[in-house]
């Protein structure tokens, strides 16, 4: 990234300086044919000749700390933008709550998909790396088009006719081809989110895959997939290209006029040297028109992706606050752990059927409740009724008296514990698996490793509780994993404990 902004920069540095020179040819010219004492075609005997090379200095001494100062003041802002858009949105989905994650594929959220909750990876990319490169070359070669043409009209003010001609057309020609280059780039994101699924969906199931022989079939819809992303690419590039062409023709137009206004006025109505200037000014428009144009196109696309992220921040709902003020719990709590549940409906998600129908029981303080039943019963429900992972549609869950659904999340959860029944692990050591927050220490760790009978592996380790942990607990087995999560929950020594 600072390496394309550097070459961009030279670029327009480049620019700048052969407006410059050009300006301090005319000028020196016009000094000159005005002085008898200077000899023609002679620069080195023109007497103001240290002055004209004063100015030129200077000036690209202003332009060089002028190209500094806006490149890190528009660095500085365009960062800072990224960054704060990429805080919320994060923040925004950590705090979404379950029924997101269930209903949104893991391809939606790596790439700009179908829906409107799909935008994490590639829309924040596009706002980080694209945005700021394509937006910054396009108001340069805006500036640089805008000049041009200034420059021009003011030497052939006929070109004013002209130019508002070559508005019209220009307006006609990115009205017709920008919603439809627009709509091609959109269907080649849409049609990236399947071939992303398939594949997370696919490395995490290679054991089924090679046990099932399904090979095969997946790279079969692997590659119809990548054909479909394909085509609406070729059609995407096509359209710009077919853009590019009309806005070559629209340029070439431009000089031709040009250049019939340089041949056919008369040097005693402007001077060779501004005929000169106006010529080399419409062979650059040629092809910075087309590039500004194409800019525009691609700015428009590119800043879908900041709107989309806006709609995620504005839009997208999350659970319930994390602490709420009005309600206040006593320090202790809970202090014994006794669990009632009074008519307690639950459902999934919206439109979705009943899953728990009028729960009513109640369970003492320290007693050890087992509940059995068939796959669906509803068994793992209880304990994301009672963690709050989905409200509930009616009734209310009382711990030690306190309705859960007054008090804030992280009031609630941080008093309980749970032992998952799919082991979970994060990449660190084991002592910030046991104790993310350091609230404990280190004889207190190796108590809870004790009680879990997994004191004497982990003592083995090489760095013992400082010992790394590889991305889902891959060094350990899956009742290591599973006895380390108990002695989590050990550590924590809560009242409530669910195991799933």
């Amino acid at each position: 990234m600072i390496f394309n902004h550097s070459f961009m920069y030279t670029m327009t540095l480049s620019d700048f300086t052969n407006f410059s020179f050009f300006l301090l040819i005319y000028v020196f010219i016009s000094k000159s044919s005005s002085n008898t004492t200077a000899v023609q075609g002679e620069i080195s005997q023109n007497p103001h000749l240290h002055f004209y090379q004063v100015i030129y200095a200077a000036t690209v001494v202003v332009i060089v700390v002028l190209s500094i100062v806006k490149s890190i003041i528009y660095t500085y802002f365009t960062l800072k933008a990224s960054c704060k858009f990429h805080d919320m949105l994060f923040k925004k989905i950590i705090d979404s709550p379950m029924s997101f994650f269930d209903t949104t594929p893991t391809g939606r959220l790596l790439n700009t998909g179908d829906c409107q909750w799909c935008h994490f990876s590639k829309d924040q990319d596009e706002v980080e790396t694209v945005l700021p490169l394509v937006m910054d070359s396009f108001l340069q070669c805006s500036l640089l088009v805008a000049s041009t043409v200034v420059v021009i009209s003011v030497i052939f003010p006929a070109m004013l006719v002209v130019g508002v001609i070559m508005a019209a057309f220009l307006a006609f020609t990115v009205f017709v081809f920008q919603r439809s280059i627009r709509h091609m780039k959109n269907l080649e994101n849409i049609s990236r989110s399947p071939w992303f699924s398939l594949t997370t969906s696919t490395l995490h199931g290679l054991s089924t895959i090679h046990a099932y022989s399904r090979r095969d079939s997946l790279i079969e819809q692997f590659n119809i997939l990548t054909d479909i992303n394909s085509k609406y690419l070729f059609m995407f590039n096509a359209g710009t290209r077919a853009f590019a062409f009309c806005l070559e023709l629209m340029a070439a137009t431009t000089t031709l006029f040009v250049a019939l206004f340089v041949v056919l006025s008369s040097n005693d109505l402007i001077s060779p040297s501004l005929k000169g200037l106006a010529i080399s000014y419409s062979l650059q428009l040629t092809g910075m028109l087309q590039y500004v144009a194409r800019l525009s196109i691609e700015v428009e696309a590119r800043f879908d992706s900041a709107k989309r992220l806006q709609e995620y921040v504005t839009d997208c709902k999350s659970e319930a606050p994390r602490h709420v003020k009005e309600t206040q719990i006593p320090q202790d709590w809970p202090s014994s752990g006794g669990i009632t549940f009074v008519d307690y409906k639950m459902r999934y998600r919206e439109n979705s059927p009943i899953v728990l129908n009028g729960i009513d029981f109640h369970i003492q303080p320290g007693e050890k409740l087992g509940i059995v039943g068939r796959t669906g019963s509803g068994k793992s429900s209880l304990g994301v009724a009672l963690f709050r992972l989905v409200e509930p549609a009616a009734g209310t869950i009382l711990i030690d008296g306190v309705d859960i659904m007054s008090i804030g999340l992280q009031d609630l959860r941080s008093k309980l514990s749970v032992i998952p029944q799919d082991p979970v692990l994060f990449v660190g050591t084991v002592r910030y698996n046991l104790d993310p927050f350091n609230k404990y220490t280190d004889e207190e760790i190796w108590a809870a490793l004790e009680k879990s009978y997994m004191k004497d592996s982990i003592s083995k380790l090489e760095g013992k509780l400082e010992a790394h942990v590889m991305e889902n607990g891959e060094n350990f087995s899956v009742g290591q994993r599973q006895l380390i999560c108990m002695a989590r929950a050990l550590l924590r020594n809560s009242k409530v404990c669910w195991t799933l």
